[in-house]
């Protein structure tokens, strides 16, 4: 089953950035609360870097801070094992979280088991999970299908999610050996282009000698034609000779392959 989805182009954190500037204690909690229900925000990086919101990480607020970044890193199986230390989540939160970690689960293989999903979401009957996935279709933050049949989520796009500091040096190192494989693929290219080219010079090189052979054939022939010709005048003219001395009518002749036959 395929859904189709719209498409979003604005960036709805900008606003709570900007908000995030003077905002500070409890309205810094609520600001965070709010993001975390606000439909279409599921990246928080920026967010997390504002000062007033790093205050949080230590005291009375510490809760708010570790679900914040739980949100930006974690799933929603880390969320059911940690709860004490984080905020209780809203529906529309819980909801927003499960999203997210069906986009971690797709960064690792693109077709999902259904009883992976239900296991990392605490979904307990597939009608339930597959409207979870519809609705993540919808807001546009995976792209991909149902497959009923094989019971698995077939994903074709996910969008990228915060990375934590840590997790740079990893990237760093995927994106060169994708480097180092794609300079050995254009070597191989360029290696095969080499190839081409001097087959290609040859067969036209080749294809050169054939046409002037067939010219010179054709001069050889022609040579040949008029030497024949030539050789069947000369005797025609001497019989013609012969017979005006002698008073005879001249003799006939024939053209026939390989030489000329006199006829009586």
């Amino acid at each position: 089953m395929v859904v189709e989805k719209p498409s979003h182009s604005s960036n709805p954190l900008e606003q709570f950035v900007l908000l995030a500037k003077a905002a500070k204690g409890a309205a810094c909690v609520e600001l965070i609360k709010q993001v975390l229900e606000a439909p279409g925000v599921y990246v928080f990086g920026e967010l997390l870097d504002m000062p007033y919101v790093q205050e949080l990480a230590t005291g009375a607020h510490s809760a708010v801070w570790n679900t914040l970044n739980l949100f930006a890193y974690g799933t929603f199986k880390e969320y059911a094992l940690n709860k004490s230390n984080l905020l209780e989540l809203t529906p529309g939160q819980k909801k927003k979280l499960q999203h997210l970690t069906i986009v971690t689960l797709a960064t690792r293989t693109k077709c999902i088991p259904y009883a992976t999903l239900l296991n990392e979401l605490e979904i307990k009957n597939v009608r339930d999970l597959e409207d979870l996935i519809i609705e993540a279709i919808y807001a546009d933050i995976i792209h991909g299908k149902l497959d009923q049949k094989n019971s698995q989520l077939e994903v074709d796009y996910a969008i990228g999610r915060d990375i934590r500091a840590e997790d740079i040096s990893v990237i760093v190192d995927c994106l060169q050996k994708w480097c180092s494989a794609c300079e050995n693929v254009l070597g191989c290219v360029e290696s095969q282009i080499v190839r081409a080219n001097a087959e290609k010079n040859r067969c036209v090189q080749r294809k050169a000698d054939i046409e002037q052979e067939i010219v010179n054939i054709k001069k050889t022939l022609k040579t040949q034609l008029q030497e024949r010709a030539e050789g069947s005048d000369e005797v025609m003219t001497t019989d013609s000779r012969e017979a005006a001395a002698t008073g005879d009518k001249p003799k006939k002749t024939s053209k026939v392959k390989g030489g000329l036959k006199l006829l009586r």
